[in-house]
């Protein structure tokens, strides 16, 4: 109950209550815009501070080295599941969303550990931002090797209806057809995704950041006390109020699904946050660095992915893996989430 009577959570609670009945309650979008980035200017600034005051110790590494594991792991069994439900497409938007990460899920996460003073690395922010790439970059690569798979099997088709050179004629005309679909919007090359990800804004700001925090150290930490760290809180109660009346708007796409997706969407959270927390008990990472691999783990993203997503795999449906990740494990993780990860941890951990 004290994790529930938290500010940050009843703004939460406050603005999918505001949705739900349908008040006229709204954040204006420059200004939702200005909250998502002041959190990871602050959020990359603590790490940089963090991570200038302990160094790239054996931790740092052991930490960052599970978060890239669990960002491979978890979309490419994401995805196999998913395949048995979902077309393909489907599957492999569904499963970069949840094999990436929430932001806004590592921030409410970082303030609960820090209300429960609980001590974690500041550079966890290296670790989610090194997690949101390789899900995307998966799901392309899979989306492009399904096309393939249909060019070939349309080409053997014409080529078994077709005779002479008719056949080789048409069979040309598809393979180039083919060739050209390659150079479309939705079959984006592995470098253009990297490229897209590391100088996507976000991403951008949030390592920028970062680099300063290790570069100013202790001197830069007090000189943006009043901005990062004093400020911090009452700006993730504004954008949580935001995101509980995104959330309500997202309810009723979430009543469409299917029961096995919405399965999907409540037990692949648990079942990524066990999977890690499994791997954090096995390498000795920090009580609270391992409570923040668990949130990453079972975070799934609502910004990033959809936004490249709905360009790369246009073939796949947006109001599916957006309303799952926003509408159902974005508010289980905020709400019930966290507090069971941090237990878990303390638990095992004998904390």
């Amino acid at each position: 109950m004290q994790s529930l009577l938290d500010p940050a959570i009843l703004f939460f609670a406050l603005g999918v209550f505001a949705g739900l009945v349908r008040s006229n309650l709204e954040m204006p979008a420059a200004i939702s815009k200005f909250l998502s980035i002041y959190l990871l200017m602050a959020l990359g600034l603590k790490g940089g501070f963090a991570l200038a005051a302990s160094g790239f110790t054996p931790s740092v590494a052991s930490s960052l080295g599970l978060a890239t594991l669990l960002a491979v792991v978890v979309p490419l069994v994401g995805y196999a599941l998913l395949r048995r439900v979902l077309s393909g497409f489907n599957a492999a938007a569904v499963a970069a969303t949840y094999g990436s990460v929430s932001a806004v899920t590592f921030v409410t996460a970082t303030q609960y550990l820090e209300a429960q003073h609980i001590a974690y690395g500041g550079y966890m922010a290296a670790a989610m931002a090194l997690m949101e790439s390789p899900a995307i970059i998966l799901a392309v690569l899979l989306a492009n090797a399904l096309r393939q798979q249909q060019a070939v099997a349309t080409t053997q088709v014409v080529g078994m209806t077709a005779s002479g050179a008719a056949t080789l004629g048409v069979a040309g005309m598809g393979s180039g057809g083919a060739h050209l679909g390659n150079k479309g919007p939705h079959n984006l090359s592995v470098g253009k995704i990297l490229h897209e990800s590391f100088t996507d804004g976000t991403q951008l700001l949030l390592l920028g950041a970062m680099v300063i925090g290790l570069v100013t150290g202790d001197a830069g930490k007090v000189a943006m006390q009043p901005f990062s760290g004093d400020l911090f809180k009452g700006m993730l109660c504004l954008f949580l109020l935001d995101m509980g009346l995104s959330t309500a708007r997202n309810l009723p796409a979430v009543r469409k699904q299917s029961p096995w997706l919405l399965a999907y969407a409540v037990l692949a959270p648990i079942t990524h946050a066990t999977l890690a927390l499994g791997l954090a008990w096995l390498a000795a990472v920090p009580a609270g660095d391992a409570v923040l691999l668990m949130v990453l783990g079972a975070s799934a993203s609502y910004i990033a992915v959809p936004a490249v997503v709905r360009y790369a795999i246009p073939e796949a449906d947006p109001s599916l893996y957006v309303s799952l990740s926003l509408g159902v494990t974005f508010p289980l993780n905020i709400v019930v989430g966290i507090p069971a990860y941090t237990q878990a941890v303390q638990r095992l951990w004998g904390g």
